[in-house]
């Protein structure tokens, strides 16, 4: 504290902890390979998820991110290690792992035995353009110095820029201040300096296509940046094949800086080729593994109107690969998602919105992210006030189906509110009335407070009319009448395994099979349109 003349370095280094180990406490050969860490080969301790969507131990992370690389995985990708979010499932599932083998629990492994790894594998990537340059180290700074404090920030924010992670720019939030004059050249920098620091070498030759696009993607004029992204957008807006040729790192590798413009007409195109090129199966992993999720959550949250309906639509196609799923979660798109149903203008934007949802709660841990950010009420609100759409029914479906979601519902009188719609003609669609039931079969299965909830709401009387009606399709008397048994107390006649029966009659209540939610089928709630 008193010797002000000597100088600090910024270190990030975990000190050596005394339960930390250098090996691992498991079997390899027994271990579910997901529950390695792919740097270390580690049952991991503290699994994190990555910008790019890979999970890693936390470590492992600090250490590529200190040393300014960043490794090969096993599809040949390199992670964008920008961002790190706790994967709490991740570690839920391990630890519930070890105990049912009884495995000891992980245990962080060494730091330095870390390090070592990472340099092995440096040493085996000479080429990797995720190296720090000399020039990017941080300079000491002195303590008590605001003057050194000034620059070492100014150091950081110039490393920021030239970083691959960060060639995806500055927040959108970011306020200017405002006697600073715009010029018009700070996002063709960007793009010119990130795009510097990548080696394409490696890569398959262009094709001409490809290559009148990238050139204008990477000029430092903006009105090359417009016409670059138009031409792309109007490529893949029908092609198939073109849609998969220009899902490129090169072409993806632009996009991650031009989608955060503040050109409006830059970011919406910017969004739009992207939703484009995210309607190919191949391609959807792709795009989450470059590290696009957290920009389209910061355009959603800050873009301009345009932009954001776009975006919603690429969340959405990006969700329904299965691999996808959890990583858009974990990432934070659940809480913009429910406010773009809720507030958005477009009716487009709320459709996809609520698609992108009802994709996301098919994994449980998306189900709990809903219920906790208030998505049950909200809902519930939207029925009760005639926004009954079949969609937002499904989707009271999907979190029906999770224990935090089912007493949600039931605490937010979920029961009287659909029983209520359905007395008052308020699903004004069969798929919407089928939906409505089955969230009504959905919370009765299992849960004796149904009955009481359902017989003071009147439920016996509209379900009887419904099973007695001339019209109305069989599921829905079906399903009906299966309530009934269970307001009844007939619930042991639905047997083992009732529950994922009735789920798979309630996807298909739309005809639609759960093949075409999970499998990415381009058929039954198809994508909005192609932009």
């Amino acid at each position: 504290m008193g010797e002000t003349g000597r100088h600090k370095w910024f270190s990030f280094h975990h000190h050596r902890s005394a339960s930390a180990t250098s090996m691992p406490q498991h079997n390899p050969g027994e271990t579910p390979t997901e529950f390695l860490c792919p740097i270390t080969g580690f049952l991991m301790s503290d699994p994190v998820v990555v910008a790019s969507g890979q999970t890693f131990e936390r470590i492992s992370v600090q250490v590529c991110r200190n040393l300014g690389f960043a490794p090969k995985v096993h599809d040949g990708s390199q992670p964008d290690l920008s961002t790190v979010i706790p994967n709490l499932a991740m570690k839920s599932t391990i630890l519930s792992w070890c105990n049912r083998k009884k495995v000891e629990h992980p245990r962080p492994p060494d730091y330095a035995y870390v390090e070592g790894v990472v340099r092995t594998r440096m040493d085996k990537e000479p080429g990797t353009r995720n190296r720090v340059a000399r020039s990017e180290i941080l300079p000491p700074v002195a303590e008590n110095s605001p003057s050194d404090y000034d620059s070492v920030m100014g150091a950081i924010r110039a490393r920021s820029r030239n970083s691959i992670s960060s060639s995806t720019s500055l927040p959108l939030h970011h306020h200017r201040p405002s006697s600073e004059v715009f010029t018009g050249t700070e996002n063709s920098n960007r793009i010119q300096s990130s795009f510097s620091t990548s080696d394409y070498s490696s890569f398959p030759p262009m094709s001409e296509e490809e290559e009148e696009i990238f050139n204008k993607l990477k000029s430092a004029i903006t009105v090359d940046h417009e016409q670059g992204l138009i031409l792309l957008r109007k490529t893949t807006r029908t092609s198939e094949s073109s849609r998969i040729s220009l899902c490129t790192e090169r072409i993806l590798s632009l996009l991650r800086s031009l989608i955060v413009s503040r050109y409006n007409i830059v970011q919406t195109n910017a969004a739009a080729s992207l939703v484009n090129l995210s309607l190919e199966k191949p391609n959807k992993l792709k795009i989450v593994r470059s590290g696009f999720v957290p920009l389209l959550i910061d355009v959603l949250k800050s873009g301009s109107t345009e932009a954001q309906e776009h975006v919603i639509g690429a969340l959405f196609s990006l969700a329904v690969e299965e691999e996808n799923k959890m990583v858009i979660g974990v990432l934070g798109a659940v809480e913009p998602l429910l406010h773009a149903l809720r507030s958005s203008e477009s009716e487009r934007a709320r459709q996809d919105a609520a698609l992108a949802l009802y994709h996301l709660s098919l994994i449980p841990n998306n189900r709990t992210r809903l219920v906790r950010a208030g998505a049950v009420p909200m809902m519930l609100s939207m029925v009760r006030s005639g926004e009954s759409a079949s969609r937002i029914l499904l989707l009271l479906c999907n979190l029906a189906a999770c224990s935090e979601g089912k007493g949600a519902m039931l605490d937010g009188n979920a029961v009287a509110i659909l029983v209520g719609k359905l007395r008052e003609g308020g699903a004004d669609s069969e798929a919407a009335r089928e939906n409505c039931v089955g969230a009504l079969l959905t919370l009765s299965v299992g849960n004796m407070r149904f009955r009481g909830l359902a017989s003071e709401a009147g439920a016996e009387e509209i379900l009887t009319d419904i099973v007695e009606s001339e019209s109305g399709s069989e599921r829905l008397k079906e399903k009906a009448g299966k309530i009934l048994q269970a307001m009844r107390g007939g619930e042991r006649e639905f047997g083992e395994g009732a529950e994922a029966r009735e789920w798979n009659r309630m996807l298909e209540a739309s005809g639609l099979s759960r093949s075409q939610f999970q499998g990415g089928q381009k058929e039954g709630f198809a994508y909005s349109s192609q932009f």
